[in-house]
């Protein structure tokens, strides 16, 4: 068992997603033509740093998930809120582009809601394996 910061395979994801969020936001403001709903942005935001924040967690290997999921959890939301905040200033060299602390707040939103997700479907599979393991002694 390998219980090292970062899995190498299990970081392919993730980096898959930063090259992804890094093309998007290297797109000139008039090439976004889709996101200019209202609202549509920040929705955007939120989707994209869930997924970003799933893959966080995803790059860590499983027993340091299971032996350490509350600093799992800080430090994913710590890297999304980072990532958010240099997205924002590169998106400031980029034509038609401005930074701005709401899309990072929106970002935190989605890095947040993928861990909380996580950190409910975690102890929910703890209970049911707890209980499984009781059912399966109790019939040996």
């Amino acid at each position: 068992m390998n219980a090292g910061f970062l899995s190498p395979y299990r970081v392919v994801p993730l980096l898959v997603v930063m090259g992804v969020i890094f093309f998007l936001s290297h797109q000139p403001g008039d090439g976004l033509e889709a996101l200019s709903y209202p609202g549509l942005d920040k929705a955007a935001h939120i989707i994209v740093y869930c997924v970003l924040a799933a893959a966080v967690i995803y790059a860590f290997p499983p027993e340091v998930r299971l032996l350490k999921p509350s600093k799992v959890v800080i430090f994913t939301l710590l890297f999304c809120v980072f990532h958010g905040i240099l997205d924002e200033f590169h998106q400031s060299f980029v034509p038609l582009r401005e930074p701005s602390w709401a899309d990072v707040l929106a970002d935190f939103t989605g890095a947040l809601i993928s861990t909380l997700i996580w950190w409910k479907g975690r102890k929910r599979r703890a209970t049911a394996s707890r209980w499984v393991h009781r059912r399966l002694k109790s019939l040996l």
